[in-house]
């Protein structure tokens, strides 16, 4: 790991006076005493306490610098501080912070053009997350069945290891066993079938069906994704049986996987799609866009959210999407990783241990033979920071200006890492 230079560690031990702390410990990963003693302990957390970043970097509260290849799971991705959405959000800051949405926020105006200019959605629903706004979407399909179409529906049919958030809804939703442990009951209208099991999704489709639900990449599912001979039976069924399609962007949008939203890469229109993650550089919010023809299913006083669309959150949400528009990130990531899955092909080439390398843009899987924890936790030590998408899927999401130098580092960093575990457990 690199060290601070003299101005970063004058800059660092100013964070470090206002900074909180984080770390607490889980199997395979070191506790940090003292710190976050007053937070429920939900999250398996590294002892690391990251208190600054720019670009692809970020610093810890000892002075150690990490090549960051997770961009806070999706979020940051224009990079850490970027300069744009930081100028207007401090000019947001010094305007209006917040007001009800009982008025008009301009700002909303300027994003939902934005979105629905640069896709097939006609109407826009802010929220200030992945599980609300895929809440919203849920809410909108039922509501669009029952209060326009007058029919009834509300089931909602997903597939086995998609990831549509932590509601109560939404995990019930998620075709992941482990989200749900606890929780019971669940709501009822979700069916969850094998993904690619077209004979189980046409079963599955009854009198109560609103809509199916998938994702175009199952990221915390593996990385997995959807084949386009199975969306087009997808789109066919939901066209026969009058159903809504939901596609959940949540990870894919906002230009990650090569196009704005990862549904254009299949040449489909859904519905319905949600957006979060990427939408804003890290300030929380979200959007669930809609064709126009649902518009009246969601009606004054039918859904609402304090804190959607907020001066301040419209203020990051156009400045981050001006951005990627203007400097046409979404073909960057394309370009960027076919270098990346194709250096990481050519390094691991001689190494059995690695099954696959797959993935579209900048959302890339490397699935492994066996837990890939460890490497995880040595990345760390060697200043490369990523994550896992289920126990065997080393997960790399870089930001969408990543350069080619530092793909190479991080290629290399993994490359040796993963030939290092392999000779030290034996693995093949």
């Amino acid at each position: 790991m690199s060290k601070l230079t003299q101005v970063e560690n004058h800059a660092l031990k100013e964070l470090q006076a206002a900074d909180t702390g984080a770390g607490i410990s889980t199997a395979g990963q070191t506790a940090a005493s003292g710190k976050l003693e007053h937070v429920f302990p939900s999250y398996g957390r590294y002892d690391i306490s990251l208190v600054k970043g720019k670009g692809s970097w970020v610093w810890d509260d000892k002075g150690n610098k990490y090549l960051d290849f997770t961009s806070g799971l999706a979020v940051t991705s224009l990079g850490h501080a970027p300069e744009k959405v930081g100028e207007k959000l401090k000019a947001q800051i010094d305007t209006l912070w917040h007001v009800s949405n009982l008025f008009h926020i301009p700002g909303q105006d300027k994003v939902a053009e934005l979105l629905t200019e640069n896709s097939c959605a006609d109407q826009v629903f802010f929220c200030n997350s992945g599980a609300e706004s895929n809440e919203a979407a849920i809410k909108l399909a039922r509501r669009y069945h029952q209060k326009v179409k007058g029919n009834g529906r509300y089931e909602v049919i997903t597939f086995e290891q998609s990831f549509h958030g932590r509601t109560l809804a939404t995990l019930t939703a998620t075709g992941q066993q482990k989200v749900k442990d606890g929780f019971l009951p669940l709501p009822q209208g979700f069916v969850t079938v094998p993904l690619h099991d077209l004979p189980a999704l046409e079963a599955a489709i009854g009198e109560n069906t609103a809509a199916i639900m998938l994702e175009m990449v199952l990221a915390e599912g593996g990385v997995l994704e959807v084949q386009q001979e199975f969306l087009n039976s997808v789109v066919a069924l939901c066209e026969q049986h009058g159903l809504l399609l939901i596609v959940d962007e949540v990870q894919t949008g906002m230009g990650r996987t090569g196009k704005l939203f990862a549904h254009q890469r299949y040449g489909i229109e859904p519905d319905i799609f949600t957006v979060a993650k990427g939408i804003a550089s890290g300030f929380p919010a979200g959007v669930m866009l809609a064709k126009g023809y649902l518009r009246e299913a969601f009606t004054p006083g039918s859904h609402a959210s304090t804190f959607g669309g907020t001066p301040l959150a419209t203020a990051a949400m156009a400045a981050t999407i001006e951005t990627m528009l203007e400097d046409n990130l979404p073909q960057r990531a394309a370009e960027s990783g076919e270098y990346l899955t194709g250096l990481l092909k050519e390094k691991l080439a001689d190494c059995p241990f690695v099954v696959d390398v797959r993935g579209k843009g900048l959302l890339i899987g490397i699935e492994c033979q066996s837990p890939v924890g460890e490497i995880v936790l040595a990345g760390q030590s060697k200043g490369l920071l990523f994550v896992t998408a289920g126990t065997h899927v080393i997960r790399l999401l870089p930001n969408l200006y990543v350069s080619k130098e530092e793909i190479r580092q991080a290629v290399d960093i993994l490359s040796d890492l993963i030939h290092t575990y392999v000779i030290e457990h034996g693995a093949k």
